[in-house]
């Protein structure tokens, strides 16, 4: 896990970096958790799947045989159970079966089939808004947990403050990591001026083109209340930054309310508005800008049982599907209509 320089220094040492270390982590760690990540990963990125798939399948052999071993001797399972179903879930599919990431555009919505998160558990994501401000809980689910110390891909100084990198278990973008600042804080998932000016500065910066930061508030999506937000790298811009919506100078009104800024200052204003209002939001940063979508909360009565779960990529027109047959089907109009539905 290095620490000495910015994970973010140019695209091929991120590119690197995020390689070896699934590699490394699958070497050296044997059970279900870290399997289950390193798989994920490989699957979202053909460049990944053809190196660790070897190695992958090997230990999902391994794995298959040990877990067989343990439930048909009745032994107590040393595995966290929410690891062990998804992959007794993997294990129905069968390792040959699993199938990798495929994608195809509906007009300029960007729509994904990716079957492997269909089966991340479900946390915070899916209960009762009750407010954007949540008490952090040490006896929740957190990135201070010692059995992610695992899943680091990188920690020290960014941007002047102390951070930490992990790995997305269940990715859905390209060089999907998790971003912490100032993880020991144990900050709840709540933007204030300080972090908002932080994530800007960090995207004017970073030496990796394309690198964006996504934030979703509670209620928007959130899955973790500890303060975080998600990196990845767009090679080619998000619908929502398409130069065809007004909100971005074009004639195309998106299908909700979305606004984009320039300036920092200018976004705080609009952040902290909504946090006056409690409305749940979605954030995008970018090189010199930030996309913000304002919405209803994910437990509406409004929105039906699969879109409750959206957040920044689903609200930026980036969906992912589970079954093959949504993704194939899936039109534009019936995804406009979907985002339309959560409009405050």
């Amino acid at each position: 896990m290095p620490t000495f320089s910015s994970p973010f220094i140019s695209l091929p040492a991120l590119e690197q970096d995020f390689s070896d270390g699934l590699a490394a982590m699958l070497e050296n760690h044997r059970g279900l958790g870290v399997y289950i990540l390193v798989l994920a990963n490989a699957a979202y990125d053909p460049t990944l799947w053809t190196r660790l798939s070897p190695a992958l399948s090997a230990r999902h052999a391994e794995l298959a045989t040990a877990l067989i071993d343990t439930l048909r001797n009745g032994r107590k399972q040393a595995e966290p159970e929410d690891d062990v179903l998804v992959f007794l879930k993997l294990l129905a599919i069968g390792f040959d079966h699993l199938k990798t990431m495929e994608s195809r555009y509906a007009g300029p919505w960007h729509l994904f089939f990716n079957p492997i998160r269909a089966l991340r558990p479900p946390r915070i994501s899916g209960m009762k808004f009750d407010g954007l401000l949540r008490p952090f809980d040490p006896a929740g689910f957190h990135f201070n947990k010692p059995f992610l110390a695992r899943e680091i891909l990188w920690e020290g100084e960014l941007a002047a403050k102390p951070a930490r990198l992990l790995y997305n278990k269940f990715p859905f973008a390209l060089l999907h990591g998790l971003l912490v600042p100032e993880p020991r804080r144990e900050m709840p998932q709540y933007l204030t001026s300080e972090w908002h000016a932080w994530a800007w500065r960090l995207c004017v910066h970073a030496g990796v083109n394309g690198l964006s930061l996504a934030y979703n508030s509670t209620g928007a999506g959130a899955s973790v209340n500890h303060l975080h937000f998600q990196s990845f790298v767009q090679t080619t811009p998000l619908p929502v930054q398409d130069a065809r919506f007004t909100h971005n100078g074009g004639a195309e009104r998106y299908p909700m309310p979305c606004r984009r800024f320039s300036d920092v200052e200018s976004a705080w204003l609009e952040i902290d508005r909504l946090h006056q209002r409690n409305t749940p939001y979605n954030l995008i940063y970018g090189k010199g800008c930030l996309h913000l979508v304002a919405r209803i909360a994910q437990d509406s009565g409004k929105l039906n049982a699969p879109s409750r779960g959206y957040g920044w990529s689903e609200m930026a027109g980036a969906v992912t599907l589970f079954s093959l047959e949504s993704f194939e089907r899936l039109s534009a109009a019936e995804f406009e209509a979907e985002l339309a539905n959560f409009a405050p």
